[in-house]
């Protein structure tokens, strides 16, 4: 298995956890910087847009009541 090639989000402040991507084949992998035991998450390309669309402002991803 080839190593992932990381990328740092954007978001990331200088010292603080930041959220780190990579893909292989037709796989997401996430991990986060501050994880001592450097879990890695993976979904497919569809369910992380659909995770952001939910999250962006302005939008309720869950009845609430």
């Amino acid at each position: 298995m080839p190593i992932p090639d990381w990328r740092k989000s954007s978001y990331c402040q200088e010292g603080e956890a930041c959220l780190h991507v990579a893909s292989q084949a037709r796989t997401v992998l996430l991990t986060e910087s501050a994880d001592p035991d450097h879990a890695v998450l993976s979904t497919t390309p569809t369910t992380l847009d659909a995770l952001i669309q939910s999250l962006k402002p302005g939008r309720v991803p869950f009845p609430i009541g």
